[in-house]
Parts: C-alpha cells; structure tokens; sequence
C-alpha cells in the first residue's frame, strides 16, 4: 500500500499531508500536520526571508521528515507558491532546507497552483455540468479560477492574499483606506475578466478554499449553531464580517478561539471572500476543507498509476481551446492541424526520438499557431510567438510554453535562428527540439494551407532517405501539395530526409 507525502510551503504557514493509497486506488489521509512560518511577512515586505524565519522554516521541515519517515511514506513533494515564488534569495531558502531536511522544493507558478487546487475540488465536489468558480484566498495571493464541466477555463491570480493586505490594514496612517481601495481595484479586475471569459452566464457554485475560508466555516457553524462547517451563506458570510471587523484582535482570539496567527489575517481574507461573493451573484460558498496538498497528493497518486498523462492531455488541451478562442482563431484549422500534427508525431517516433511529452506540446503548438491573425495577419506568426508567452495553458510550465510558443512561431517563414531571441534563450537541448516539432508542424500547416479541409487523411511511407506522404481527401488537392513541397525544407534539413509528394 503506498505511501505518499505532499507539502505545500504557503505565505501563512507550511502544511504537511501524508495518505496512503489502497488495493482500489482510494486516497486515505492518514496525517495532517501544519507549521506556523509566516514566510510572506518577511518577502512582501523587504523581498527577502529573513535568516530568523529560515531557520524556523528548516526546523519546521526537519519535523516533517522525522513523520514522513515514521509513516514510511516512499515519495514526497514539496511545492511552494507566491510568497517563494516572489523571494529574492529563494535559491539560499530551497538549499538550506534541502541540506537540512533532504526534502526539494520546486516553486511552482499560479497556474499549476490553480491546476492542483481544482483537482483537489474535483474530489470533493461535483464539477461535471456546472460553471464553477473557485476562489483561493492565500497569504500572498488570491486565485479565481473558472471552471466548465469539470475541466478550467481560465484561472487569474491576484495580490490580495490575506498577509500581504494585513501588512497594508495594519499601516498607522491611510492603512484602512488604502486597503479598501486596493480590495476594490483587485475585485473590480476580477469582474471585468470574469465578464470576459463567460459573458452574462451565471455561475452554479462557488467554491472557497484556504486556511482562512475554512475558519470561517468553522465558524459560521459555531455562531449561527449550524451542524456544518462545508457551506456558508451569504447573509451569514456578511455578518461574519462584521463582527470580525468588531472585534479586537485580542477578542478574536478569546472569544472566538482563532489561532494568534489567524486571528489577524482572517479579517481581510473574510472582507475579500465577502467581495469575491457578492460579484459572482451566488448564494452560498462550499467549503470542501482540501488546499494544495490534497491536490498535490492526487496528483502524485495519478503519476504513480500511469492515470496523469491522458487526465493532463484533456486539461491542457481544454485551456489551450479556451486561450485560442479567446482571440478568435480559426478553430477548424487548428483543430486539423494538430490532428496531423500529432499524427505525424506517430509515424515519425524512429526519426525524432522525442517522448509523448513534446507529442502534446506540439499539439498545443498546432492548435494555436494562427492567433496571432488576432493582431495582424502580416507577421503573424510572430504575434502568435508574443501571445503564447503571455498566455497561460493550465498544465503546462514556463520552460514547456517556451517550447510551445517558438514551435508555433516557426510554422512558417524562417527557420529557427540564434539571432532571434525567443529560441536563442532556449537550452540547446530545447533549440532541438523545437526545430524537430516545428518541421512536423509545417506539414501539417501545408496539409490545411487553404483552411479548406480538403486533405481528410494522409499516409506515410519512410524508405531512406525518402519520405513518401500520400495525401487524402476531395478533388486534386493541387494546393495542399504545393505547401507541403515548399514546406519541407526545415523538415528535410533537421530529420536528414527528402519529401515525396506522391501523385
């Protein structure tokens, strides 16, 4: 039965989760441990973590193995989130713990933060059918994330995390009113992009995550007598407020039985939830009580049974759907392009030794590789290079939308060059890979060239060095064959063939 153990280095405090999975692939939490290290009071303030809170973090984590340990636990992962992400001496953190502890952290962007917590959710909560909107509200940062039919449309990451507005609450002078007119900037952005991404339909449910929003189920339960701590009302949420907003930080504590070090941030966590609520028009929060690390542990179940890669592939590809119907692409075509694309990924396994991995990059790539046309269709495939770097796919990192965008930037026009910025910064590993999927991508392009869908299917026969493609579809398709033969060239260069265009 094995073992698993997931942290999640947050803003407020360090957790540890450790579940053990069964015959029937079921994830049981077996411990649950968290560590109050407010790393986000040093980073949001002076940029740094201090040598006073590193070492109380290393202690915190030196704990965590001697548990891990204990329960047997065979593969642990530690993930860190704004307040590391934004650290100027993070590489000095993740050493000392590492040395300390043997435990790596990998500090990971909001969009994988938002992945994890919405497979956290999907556990607990029936998403299928419904637009879901979840909100996390951190130490550093609050995530809206919107959700159809179980899969992410969009997700938006905002600095309004509990600390770091505590910190602005907290200032002698104007702290109240700034912090008031920071909430309503931050809020009034997450209306104008949540308006963007469905328009005028309504949102199902609404879905509160964090340390924060389960206190405040908690104590919804305790104040208004409620037998459950999962849900909270809007009316409910609202007088909560205020009587938080009442109350002393001392009386928090004594009368309301909060932690010291929740007793404080849980003010403007409740103010921002308050906000978040009233814009999404809902009713009621659910409080599933699971974060990151149940996420992460479902994740790490998923990779240890095979289960992630096709699970990975439907939500990458859905977010990618999304990105491109965002700037009004041309969906039939990449749609058909990367239908190709991945085709020819198949047939040429034996030419370019690439792994299933950059198989789904390249699918991305090709479905995406005209949105650029959004800007200008004069050098579009340029503005499709710009766009893709600063537009998040859930489930895919920095490094692999790197590849992604220069894939696409490369579907026509020059080959890849070092004299280009984009592909120059690559690791010479990643320069090579690209050009292999870029060359497939061409192909593919020159197979739609006229947007038609004339080509319907294609075969392939390799006889060294030739590479025989036989196209399918209506009519002499004279076209298709035309860009496929002007396309060939990067192809030919980087995989040492020559293109037959069979008649």
């Amino acid at each position: 039965m094995p073992i698993l153990a997931a942290v999640d280095v947050g803003s407020n405090a360090i957790r540890l989760a450790i579940g053990s999975v069964d015959g029937d692939r079921k994830l049981t939490i077996i411990e649950n441990l968290r560590e109050s290290v407010r790393l986000g009071q040093d980073v949001f303030k002076n940029g740094t973590i201090a040598e006073e809170t590193i070492e109380r973090a290393t202690e915190a984590f030196v704990r965590f193995r001697q548990s891990i340990e204990s329960h047997g636990a065979k593969w642990t992962k530690a993930v860190a989130t704004s307040a590391i992400r934004e650290s100027l001496n993070r590489e000095l953190f993740v050493d000392r713990v590492a040395q300390a502890s043997g435990i790596e952290i990998e500090p990971i962007g909001s969009e994988e933060e938002a992945r994890l917590i919405h497979l956290g959710v999907s556990e607990k909560v029936n998403l299928k059918n419904k637009l879901a909107m979840l909100v996390d509200i951190g130490g550093g940062s609050a995530e809206i994330t919107l959700a159809q039919d179980g899969q992410i449309l969009s997700t938006e990451t905002f600095r309004m995390g509990a600390v770091r507005l505590l910190q602005v609450l907290e200032e002698k002078k104007h702290g109240e009113r700034k912090f008031n007119q920071l909430v309503r900037e931050y809020v009034d952005a997450a209306q104008r992009r949540i308006k963007k991404e469905i328009g005028s339909q309504k949102i199902d449910l609404c879905v509160g995550t964090g340390g924060n929003i389960e206190s405040l189920g908690e104590l919804r339960r305790e104040l208004f007598r409620k037998d459950r701590n999962t849900v909270i009302a809007k009316d409910e949420l609202d007088a909560i407020v205020k009587k938080l907003q009442a109350m002393s930080y001392e009386e928090r504590i004594q009368q309301l039985r909060l932690r010291p070090d929740r007793a404080d941030v849980i003010v403007p966590a409740s103010v921002v939830m308050q906000k978040i609520v009233k814009l999404a028009n809902v009713d009621e929060v659910l409080i599933p009580n699971v974060g990151l690390k149940d996420g992460l542990l479902i994740d790490m179940m998923q990779e240890l049974y095979g289960e992630k890669k096709h699970l990975h592939r439907d939500q990458v590809f859905a977010s990618a759907l999304q990105a491109g119907r965002k700037y009004m692409f041309d969906e039939q075509h990449g749609t058909i392009t990367a239908k190709f694309a991945v085709k020819l990924f198949d047939e040429t396994k034996n030419l370019h030794n690439l792994n299933l991995e950059y198989r789904l990059l390249l699918e991305v790539a090709a479905l995406l590789h005209d949105i650029g046309m959004f800007i200008n269709v004069n050098d579009h495939h340029k503005h499709t290079y710009y766009l893709l770097t600063s537009t998040p796919v859930i489930g895919l990192n920095q490094t692999q939308m790197g590849i992604v965008a220069n894939v696409a930037r490369y579907h026509r026009k020059s080959f890849p060059k070092v004299s280009h910025e984009g592909y120059r910064v690559l690791s010479s590993k990643d320069r090579v890979i690209v050009s292999k999927l870029a060359a497939l991508l061409r192909l593919a392009d020159a197979m739609d060239n006229e947007h038609a869908s004339k080509v319907t299917d294609f075969d392939i026969d390799y006889k060294k060095p030739k590479f025989i493609i036989r196209l399918k579809g209506e009519g002499d398709m004279l076209l298709e064959k035309w860009a496929l033969a002007n396309k060939a060239g990067l192809f030919e260069d980087v995989l040492s063939t020559k293109v037959v265009i069979e008649e």
